[in-house]
């Protein structure tokens, strides 16, 4: 053999290794999976290089990066887009084409990305507010807001929730012929743990009139207090999002101080005197018990008093909504909850399911045996259309 032919071995043995990434058996398409988590992971390497050399945030690179798949507010032939403000808060609108007497349901759907990446017009959310719009016959608010690191917790809450009001006015909803006993607030990951905050704040708002008829929630962020559940345990090292990275999207939501993120990861950061809030996120009372597979419960060690007081937001019902009381929970709409079982967050989606149940919520769970975090963001994958399909359907459904 050759020095060439030698070097050539080697350089593919290491991309090999690089590229290759151990899935579950029930994985489809798994090349695909490994080929997308290669592209997302050497963006995750580039981001940290440059943060190391000190030239920029982590969550500033990655999201400069990310925005290349951005595309503008281009109508087609079925759906005509625009982009306007809604209370100074950007957001894009999809109105379907099609001709018809009736008024409209309303979406107002909440990006992802961990409070700090991605847009309304990323490519995977465009495409999934057109076909929402298209197939649903509805009109899609596609909301932007504010992100971490430049801006922290309480800042994308409240620019979600000052655009779903603006929404949510009369006179908005008849310029865009929407029906106002059908609108839904929806979104995924941090959008997902957005649109449950914001629909729980609308029960405590006198001035908005009009009351949302559903949520639906993709696999979303709901807790910050046990980062140590088991699908926590289970899926800490999985591809697209792994323990680290979500420990690092939640302390980013409230400052770029690390030390947030050191004590999150190792499951230290709720102070004593806030220990009473765990019964809201106790997995052991509150998770099927066929997702506990033998794990054994043990309260999270107590955390700085100091680190509460500078950031309370991560002890916030706004910024966890899991933390909301009973009392609150039973006058929440009808609800749809995706989890998947390879998922960091799975746990916090079945946790809020069984509160909602118990408080008498009407509650649609669809829970996807061979689903990653992610997943309706992978236009590529026969999955992420399967996904997209049933959400689409329960909202003909039930909206």
């Amino acid at each position: 053999m050759g020095r060439k032919s030698l070097y050539l071995l080697i350089v593919g043995i290491l991309a090999a290794c690089y590229i290759y990434t151990p899935l579950p058996d029930n994985t489809e398409e798994p090349w695909k999976m490994m080929w997308l988590n290669t592209y997302q992971k050497t963006i995750a390497y580039l981001a940290s290089f440059v943060e190391l050399l000190g030239l920029n945030h982590f969550m500033d690179t990655f999201n400069t990066i990310m925005s290349v798949n951005d595309v503008p507010p281009t109508s087609d032939e079925n759906v005509t887009v625009t982009e306007t403000k809604f209370n100074n808060i950007p957001v894009r609108v999809y109105v379907p084409k099609r001709k018809s007497e009736a008024l409209k349901r309303g979406v107002f759907y909440i990006h992802g990305g961990g409070w700090c990446l991605d847009s309304a017009a990323s490519e995977s959310y465009d495409q999934l507010s057109r076909w929402t719009a298209d197939r649903l016959d509805a009109v899609v608010i596609s909301t932007n807001y504010r992100l971490a690191p430049k801006h922290h917790f309480p800042t994308q809450f409240e620019d979600v929730y000052n655009a779903l009001r603006w929404f949510l006015r009369k006179e908005v909803l008849a310029e865009y012929g929407v029906n106002p006993e059908r609108v839904g607030v929806s979104g995924d990951s941090a959008g997902g743990n957005l649109a449950a905050a914001v629909t729980q704040q609308l029960l405590e708002d006198p001035d908005v009139k009009i009351k949302l008829k559903i949520q639906s929630l993709i696999y979303p962020a709901l807790q910050t207090l046990d980062l140590d559940s088991p699908s926590y345990q289970e899926n800490a090292q999985f591809p697209f999002l792994s323990k680290s990275f979500m420990v690092r999207f939640w302390s980013e939501y409230f400052t770029t101080d690390r030390s947030l993120e050191k004590a999150m990861f190792s499951n230290q950061h709720v102070p004593v005197e806030s220990s009473h809030l765990f019964k809201f996120v106790n997995w052991s009372s509150l998770l099927p018990e066929r997702f506990k597979k033998g794990h054994v419960y043990s309260s999270p060690r107590q955390g700085s008093s100091e680190l509460a007081k500078k950031y309370p937001g991560f002890l916030d019902v706004r910024a966890a909504p899991l933390l909301a009381d009973d009392s609150k929970l039973r006058s929440l709409p009808r609800t749809y909850v995706i989890t998947c079982q390879y998922d960091v967050l799975r746990d916090d989606g079945l946790m809020y399911v069984t509160r909602l149940q118990n408080a008498g919520v009407r509650v649609t769970h669809n829970h996807v045996e061979d689903g990653f975090h992610g997943v309706v963001s992978f236009l590529d994958l026969r999955i992420s259309h399967r996904m997209i399909s049933q959400y689409i359907s329960w909202l003909r459904e039930n909206l």
